[in-house]
C-alpha cells in the first residue's frame, strides 16, 4: 500500500525520531496492545513523562530480541532558532495534536506504527557488506534499490503507515561484492523541514480525521503559507512509494507530486538530481506506478484527483519526452493507485474505494473510504488515444484492484478480441487503510471480451498475495509466471511464492514454489532479475528473485538472492547488511550499463 499524502502535521522543533523505540514503557500492571489485533476504537495508553520514553513497543506473538540502540545512532539535526510566527504555529500544532485530534486510534498512533522494523533509520553512506552465504550471480551487476517511508522527525500527532519521508535503500553489486547505501530523497518537503528543524506540511491520511481537526489543521497550513513557511507549488510529496527507470533516467515516485530524479554514483552513493516537470509539460502529480514497455522504450502513466477530470492519461516516448494529456471525464472519483497496459490498450480500474468526506465529517474517519453501493468498473482505452472517445467501461462487481500485475491482448475461442488482466482483488476492502491485517488479496485472472462485453473471472490462488511482479520483459505481453509476496497478515510479508498461470485452465492452485523466511523474519516486495537478459532464447523464469529480509529476533537485515527455477526458491546468496533496512514499498533493479548512463 502506498501514500496519497507526503507529510506530517505535527510541528515539534529539533526533535528527531528515535531509531529504536523504547520497549519498557508498559509496566506489568498495564494492558499491552498488539497493533495487528487492536480494535480501531481502542484508545492507546497515555505515555508517561519519563525522559527515556518515546514510544512503547506493543507486545508481539513472536519472540523478539531487543536491538541495542547504539547500533542506530541519531545523526545531528540542524537546530535553527525558530521565528516568532514559526513558534506560534508550532504551538498551535501541538495544541491540535494534544487536545483537538490526538492519535486515539492505534492505526494512527506512532507508538504502534513505528515499532519493530517499521521504525526509521538514519542515512548510511556507501558501506561494504558481508556476503555470508553463497556467491552473487554475475547477472546482478548493477543495483537493487527499494523505496519506503522513513520519517526524519518525531510525529507527535496522528501518523499513518503511508506517511514519512522517502528513503532509498540501494545495494550496489559489482564483481561479486556488495555496497549498501541509504539516503533520503531530497524533496522540497524534506529539505524545507530539515532546514526548519520541524514538520511543516500537512498530511491527508493522518491529519484530516474530523471536520474540526480538518478546519484547525487547514487553518494552520494556510497561515504557514501566508507567512512564507512553504509554497505548495514547489511540491508537497515525499517520493516514498516506488521507483521507475525510463528515458535513461531514474525517478523516485509518490502519486501526490511530480517525480524526483535520482542517480547512483560509481561508489554506490545516491544523489537527488531534482524535481522533474519534463520541461513544463507535467503538472501537479503522476502515478507511482508507470508502466514501461521495454520493446518500445515508452512509459505510460496517469494522474487522478478529486476534481474533474478525475483521471488524466499520458505517456512518455522512448527518449523520455512527455506527450499530450488525455483527460478522462467519464471516470467518477475513485482511489486509483495502479493500472495496466497491453500492446493496444491502457486499463484503468474504478473501484469502490474513493473520497468519502462524509466519513471524515460525521464519523471522524479518513477522507478515503469504501462505498459498498458502488459497482466497480474497468475502463479500456487505446494506449495511443488522443481523447476519450474510444474509452469503454465494463462493470466488474466486487473488484477492488489496488495493484496490477500484468495484462495482455488475445483472441479468444470465439475469435473475438479480448484482454486479460492479472491482479490481486482486495477482499474486505473497507480495511485497506485501517486494520490492514484483516485484508486478504486474492489474485485473479480477469478476461474481457471486447466484442460482447462479457467479463469472466478466475481466482489463481487462495493465498493472501500482493506486491507481485513478473519478468519485466513481459510487461504488456502474455506471461506465464508471477512472483508474489505472502501477507500473513499484511503489512508484514512472511515469504514469496512463484505462480504458474498455465495451470489455471485446469482449475488448480497456481503456486508451484515458495520460500518462507522463518519465524520472526519478514521481507518485502520481491523483484525478478533475468539471468540472461539479452538472450531471446532464455526461459521466462530463468533468473533470480531479490529482496530485503529482516530478522526481528536478531535485529538484523539481509539481502537475499533466490533461484527462481528451483522448486523451493533456493537461496543462492545471502548478504548481511551493515544497517537495518526498514519495511517499505516498491523497488527495482537497474543494470550496471544503465547506471553508467545516468
Amino acid at each position: 500500500m502506498d501514500s496519497l499524502s507526503s507529510s506530517f502535521l505535527s510541528s515539534i522543533p529539533q526533535t528527531k525520531v528515535p531509531k529504536i523505540l523504547n520497549r519498557n514503557y508498559y509496566s506489568s500492571s498495564l494492558p499491552r496492545i498488539y497493533i495487528y489485533s487492536v480494535r480501531t476504537e481502542d484508545k492507546p495508553q497515555t505515555p508517561t513523562n519519563s525522559q527515556n520514553t518515546k514510544f512503547p513497543k506493543p507486545s508481539s506473538p513472536l519472540p523478539h530480541k531487543s536491538v541495542p540502540a547504539k547500533r542506530y545512532k541519531t545523526q545531528s539535526a540542524p537546530s535553527p532558532k525558530p521565528s516568532l510566527p514559526s513558534t506560534f504555529l508550532n504551538t498551535l500544532d501541538d495544541i491540535i495534536n494534544t487536545f483537538i485530534d490526538p492519535p486515539t486510534r492505534a492505526s494512527l498512533d506512532p507508538r504502534f506504527i513505528l515499532s519493530d522494523n517499521f521504525a526509521p533509520v538514519e542515512e548510511l553512506p556507501p558501506t561494504e557488506c558481508e556476503i555470508e552465504e553463497g556467491v552473487l550471480p554475475s547477472c546482478l551487476d548493477g543495483a537493487y534499490i527499494r523505496n519506503g517511508p522513513n520519517p526524519q522527525f518525531l510525529p507527535r500527532g496522528p501518523y499513518h503507515l503511508f506517511d514519512g519521508d522517502g528513503m532509498l535503500h540501494s545495494i550496489r553489486i559489482s564483481d561479486g561484492k556488495a555496497i549498501l547505501c541509504s539516503r533520503y530523497v531530497q524533496t522540497y518537503k524534506y529539505t524545507l523541514e530539515r532546514q526548519a528543524g520541524c514538520n511543516i506540511l500537512p498530511s491527508v491520511f493522518s491529519g484530516f480525521n474530523s471536520l474540526i481537526s480538518s478546519a484547525a489543521r487547514g487553518s494552520v497550513s494556510a497561515a504557514r503559507m501566508i507567512v512564507g513557511q512553504f509554497n505548495p507549488t514547489n511540491g508537497i510529496g515525499s517520493a516514498n512509494t516506488s521507483l521507475a527507470f525510463f528515458g535513461n533516467r531514474l525517478f523516485a515516485l509518490n502519486e501526490s507530486d511530480l517525480p524526483y530524479q535520482v542517480k547512483l554514483t560509481p561508489n554506490g552513493d545516491i544523489q537527488t538530481v531534482g524535481r522533474n516537470d519534463f520541461k513544463g509539460k507535467l503538472t501537479m502529480s503522476m502515478t507511482a506506478h508507470p508502466k514501461v514497455d521495454l520493446d518500445t522504450g515508452e512509459a505510460f502513466a496517469f494522474r487522478y484527483g478529486p476534481m474533474p477530470p478525475f483521471l488524466t492519461f499520458f505517456r512518455f516516448d522512448s527518449k523520455g519526452n512527455k506527450q499530450p494529456d488525455v483527460p478522462i471525464f467519464s471516470m467518477s472519483p475513485s482511489f486509483l493507485h495502479d493500472f495496466a497496459i497491453t500492446k493496444k490498450y491502457a486499463i484503468f480500474p474504478e473501484i469502490q474505494i474513493g473520497m468519502k468526506p462524509s466519513d471524515m465529517i460525521i464519523g471522524g474517519g479518513s477522507p478515503v473510504g469504501l462505498d459498498p453501493t458502488k459497482i466497480s468498473r474497468i475502463g479500456v482505452i487505446p494506449r495511443y488515444a488522443t481523447d476519450e472517445r474510444d474509452m469503454r467501461w465494463f462493470e466488474v462487481p466486487g473488484l477492488n484492484l489496488i495493484h496490477a500485475i500484468n495484462a495482455w491482448d488475445e483472441v479468444n475461442k470465439d475469435r473475438h478480441e479480448a484482454i486479460v488482466i492479472v491482479a490481486p482483488n482486495i477482499i474486505c476492502a473497507e480495511h485497506t487503510l485501517e486494520r490492514m491485517h484483516l485484508v486478504h488479496a486474492l489474485v485473479e485472472m480477469i478476461r474481457i471480451d471486447l466484442n460482447t462485453g462479457v467479463v469472466t473471472r478466475q481466482p489463481l490462488s487462495a493465498r493472501n498475495l500482493d506486491f507481485a511482479v513478473i519478468n519485466p520483459d513481459y510487461v504488456a505481453k502474455k506471461n506465464r509466471y508471477v512472483y508474489a509476496a505472502v501477507g500473513d497478515p499484511m503489512p508484514k510479508i512472511t515469504g514469496v511464492v512463484k505462480m504458474d498461470m498455465s495451470v489455471a485452465q485446469d482449475q488448480r492452485e497456481c503456486i508451484v514454489a515458495s520460500r518462507m523466511f522463518g519465524e520472526g523474519c519478514y521481507g518485502g516486495e520481491p523483484f525478478f532479475v533475468a539471468a540472461r537478459p539479452d538472450d531471446p532464447d532464455a526461459d521466462e523464469d530463468e533468473g533470480y528473485l531479490v529482496t530485503y529480509v529482516h530478522d526481528e529476533n536478531k535485529g538484523e537485515s539481509r539481502f537475499l538472492v533466490m533461484d527462481v527455477k528451483s522448486p523451493n526458491l533456493d537461496v543462492v546468496a545471502s548478504v548481511k547488511l551493515p544497517q537495518r533496512v526498514p519495511y517499505g514499498f516498491h523497488g527495482l533493479f537497474v543494470r550496471d550499463k544503465d547506471l553508467k548512463g545516468l
